[in-house]
C-alpha cells in the first residue's frame, strides 16, 4: 500500500520532460511552496534570520521550523543535447541539472528517489551536508547503503542544520557525470547585504559520449579531454560566427545599481575553473557551506566540488551594456576542447547584444583561493592536543593490464555495492579487508589530525563526508612540523580542499558524528580508480544512531537484499572501486 501511495504521489508531483534536449530550467517538485524569507532578512539586513543571525553557531543551535520539504526525483536515461550535440545521458526529472532542492535553515528535507535507469543501480549523496547522527542518509553506495536497484524507490530524510549553497549527485560509479546532479539551496543569513538572489550557477565539464564509454581510456591512458562546459545545463558548441555552431548561451539580466548573489558550484569530473565577470568585482561571502568575512577578487578559483557564494554589484552601465561571464578551465589540470568559449552573458536592462569586453589577467594554476583570505564568520579554535594523527600518502599502482590504480598508503580502495560498511557494522562484522581502507576513530568528541601528501605532480580536490574539516595547512612539498606552523586560530572550515601537486594538506575535525564516512578525491576518474579511504567513527554507537534514524538497520538490510537479488539475477559485479 505504501508503494502504491508513493507511486500515486509521484504521478501527481513529478514533471518529466518529453523533450530530448534536456536544457530547460529544472522543475521544482515539492509538497511545500517556497515560504517568504525569515522576518528580518531583508536587502538591508541579510545578517538577521528570524530569532537567529549570522552570529549563531549552527553547530550548537539550529532553528526548529516545523517545516518538512518533500521532493520526488526520478532518474531516467534519454537522449540529451545541452549544447546541441545529441548523446545518451541521464536526467533527474527530465533535465540536466536536476531540480534545485530548496529549504530554509532548520527545515526537514525528505527526498524520494525513483530509479528508472535500465541497468544501473544508484545512490544520491547530499554533498557537504553533515548528516549529524543520520549517517544512513549520506547516500554513498558501498559505504552507507547498497545500490538502489532499477525499478525501486528509496527515501532519504535529514535536517538542514547548515545553510548556504551545495549540491546533490549520484554516488554510484561515474553516474553523476552523465547527468545525475542538481543544486541545493538552504536559505539563511549572510555576511553581506545584497538585493537579488540569482540562485545556483552550476559549471560542469561535458563530453560528447557517455563517461562510461571513456572509463577505460581514463583508467589506462589518462583522462580524456572534455568537448565542452555547461553553465546551468547549456552552452554553445563550435566557433562563434560559424554556421554550424549549436546550442545556446546562459544569459542573465542585471539592472544597474542592483546587487546580486550568485551561488557558484563546480560539478566537473576533471576540471578546475577560474571564474570572472568582465569589468566586475566579486565579493565572496561563503565557501562551501561556511559563511566567511567578505573579501573581494576579480578572478575566483573554483576547484572540483567546491562552492562559493559571491555578490556582484551592477555598477558598470557606463562601460558597456553586455559583459562576458567566463568559466576558464585551467590547462594545468584540465583538458577541454572549448576552453576559451565556456561563457555566459550578463545583459544590463533590455540589452540583448553580444559582449566585446575583455577578460581579467590570471595565472593558469590549480590552486585554491589562498587560505589566508578564508576567515569563517563564526570563529573557532583548534586545540593542539589531539588523540589521533596519521599521514596518508597518495600514490599510483601499475597493474598487469596496463591500468593505473590510485592508492592511499599503497592501498587502492575496493568495496562492494552489495555489502556496505554500515551493513557490516550492523552484522557485527568489523574484520575489514585491507582494501576497504578503513580507519577507526572510536573515541568520542576528540580531535583527529590527518596529513595528506603526494609526491606526484597531480592536484586532487579532497572531500570529507560527515564533517566540515578545519584546514590547518595547505601548500607545496611534504608537511614539516618544524618549519610549517599550523593555523589553529580560526582556520578555514570547508568540506573540499585542493591537495596541490607535490604538496600537502593538514585537516582536523572532532569526532562528534558516529558513522562510516568516506574521504576521497572528487575527480571522478580518480575516485572509481581507488583514491579514497573511510573513517569508521564511534562504531559502538552506530547501532543506536541507526535505531533513531529514518533509515534503520532493517531498511539498510532490505535495500541490500533487493540489490543483491537484482545483481545476482543479471550477473552484475563491481568493476571499479565500488563508490
Amino acid at each position: 500500500m505504501a508503494a502504491l501511495a508513493l507511486q500515486a504521489l509521484t504521478t501527481l508531483l513529478v514533471v518529466r520532460s518529453a523533450v530530448a534536449a534536456s536544457i530547460a530550467a529544472p522543475v521544482l517538485t515539492s509538497t511545500v511552496e517556497k515560504r517568504a524569507a525569515c522576518a528580518g532578512n531583508t536587502a538591508d539586513d541579510r545578517a538577521s534570520w528570524c530569532d537567529f543571525s549570522i552570529d549563531t553557531d549552527w553547530q550548537q543551535e539550529v532553528p526548529d521550523t516545523g517545516v518538512t520539504r518533500e521532493y520526488w526525483l526520478e532518474l531516467d536515461e534519454q537522449t540529451v543535447s545541452p549544447d546541441g550535440f545529441a548523446r545518451p545521458g541521464m536526467t533527474v526529472n527530465g533535465s540536466i541539472p536536476g531540480p534545485t532542492i530548496t529549504a530554509d535553515w532548520g527545515d526537514e528535507i525528505v527526498v524520494h528517489i525513483i530509479n528508472n535507469l535500465s541497468t544501473n543501480g544508484t545512490s544520491i549523496h547530499w554533498h557537504g551536508l553533515k548528516q549529524n547522527h543520520t549517517n544512513a542518509n549520506d547516500g554513498v553506495v558501498s559505504i552507507t547503503q547498497c545500490a538502489q536497484a532499477p525499478g525501486d524507490s528509496f527515501t532519504y530524510r535529514f535536517r538542514a542544520t547548515q545553510y548556504g549553497t551545495t549540491w546533490y549527485h549520484s554516488h554510484f560509479s561515474l553516474q553523476a557525470w552523465d547527468g545525475i546532479f542538481g543544486a541545493i539551496v538552504i536559505n539563511g543569513p549572510a555576511t553581506a547585504n545584497y538585493d537579488v538572489d540569482v540562485g545556483p550557477i552550476i559549471i560542469a565539464d561535458w563530453f560528447h559520449e557517455s563517461v562510461y564509454a571513456l572509463q577505460e581510456q581514463a583508467r589506462t591512458g589518462g583522462p580524456p579531454p572534455a568537448q565542452n562546459g555547461l553553465i546551468n545545463g547549456t552552452n554553445v558548441f563550435g566557433d562563434d560566427g560559424a554556421a554550424n555552431q549549436t546550442g545556446s548561451r546562459f544569459e542573465l539580466t542585471f539592472e544597474a545599481g542592483t546587487s546580486y548573489r550568485l551561488r557558484l558550484i563546480n560539478v566537473a569530473i576533471d576540471s578546475h575553473f577560474k571564474f570572472m565577470i568582465d569589468n566586475h568585482t566579486l565579493t565572496v561571502i561563503a565557501m562551501d557551506l561556511v559563511p566567511v568575512e567578505p573579501f573581494t577578487v576579480d578572478v575566483l578559483s573554483l576547484g572540483i566540488a567546491e562552492r562559493y557564494d559571491v555578490i556582484v554589484n551592477a555598477d558598470q552601465s557606463d562601460v558597456a551594456s553586455d559583459f562576458w561571464m567566463r568559466f576558464i578551465p585551467q590547462a594545468a589540470c584540465s583538458n577541454n576542447d572549448q576552453a576559451d568559449n565556456i561563457r555566459g552573458i550578463i545583459h544590463y536592462g533590455d540589452s540583448t547584444g553580444t559582449p566585446t569586453t575583455s577578460q581579467y589577467d590570471f595565472t593558469d594554476d590549480c590552486l585554491d583561493v589562498d587560505m589566508s583570505l578564508l576567515h569563517p564568520h563564526v570563529a573557532k579554535t583548534v586545540p593542539t592536543a589531539h588523540f589521533y594523527e596519521e599521514k596518508e600518502e597518495v600514490g599510483l599502482s601499475p597493474q598487469a593490464d596496463g591500468a593505473l590504480l590510485w592508492t592511499i598508503n599503497g592501498s587502492s580502495l575496493a568495496v562492494q555495492w552489495g555489502d556496505p560498511t554500515l551493513l557490516q557494522v550492523i552484522n557485527n562484522d568489523t574484520a575489514f579487508d585491507t582494501s576497504q581502507n578503513v580507519v577507526r576513530l572510536d573515541e568520542a568528541n576528540q580531535w583527529a589530525y590527518i596529513i595528506i601528501e603526494t609526491t606526484l605532480g597531480v592536484a586532487h580536490p579532497i572531500h570529507l563526508h560527515g564533517h566540515d574539516f578545519f584546514l590547518l595547512s595547505q601548500g607545496d612539498g611534504a608537511y614539516d612540523a618544524a618549519t610549517t606552523p599550523l593555523v589553529l586560530d580560526n582556520p578555514p572550515r570547508r568540506d573540499v580542499a585542493m591537495l596541490n601537486g607535490g604538496g600537502h594538506l593538514v585537516l582536523a575535525w572532532e569526532t562528534d558524528n558516529p558513522g562510516a564516512w568516506l574521504i576521497h578525491c572528487h575527480i571522478g576518474w580518480h575516485t572509481v580508480n581507488g583514491l579514497a579511504f573511510q573513517f569508521l567513527e564511534r562504531v559502538s554507537e552506530i547501532p543506536a544512531v541507526l535505531a533513531s534514524d529514518s533509515i534503520d538497520a532493517n531498511d539498510v538490510q532490505q535495500n541490500c537484499n533487493d540489490w543483491n537479488t537484482y545483481a545476482s539475477d543479471r550477473g552484475i559485479v563491481v568493476d571499479d572501486s565500488g563508490v
